[in-house]
């Protein structure tokens, strides 16, 4: 029963529903890429692909031949 809300009911829980989807999704994925992949610094700014090199083996996901390998492509 709508209790007479009729049409625009029906579209504010469609809307209702939607947008806890949408906001579990996002949630979802800011939790499972742990909130930072986004390639961009602090400052807003694009990182170069030597600040990007340089954090990939920072962080341990290149070796030390890796990174001096794509190092010398970045120069």
């Amino acid at each position: 029963m709508m209790m007479g809300f009729g049409f625009f009911g029906l579209l504010l829980m469609l809307l209702f529903w939607g947008l806890l989807i949408a906001g579990a999704a996002w949630l979802a994925k800011l939790v499972l890429t742990g909130g930072s992949n986004t390639g961009f610094s602090v400052e807003g700014s694009r990182l170069s692909a030597r600040e990007i090199l340089d954090q990939r083996y920072a962080k341990g996901e290149l070796t030390r031949e890796m990174y001096q390998l794509m190092g010398e492509d970045v120069l």
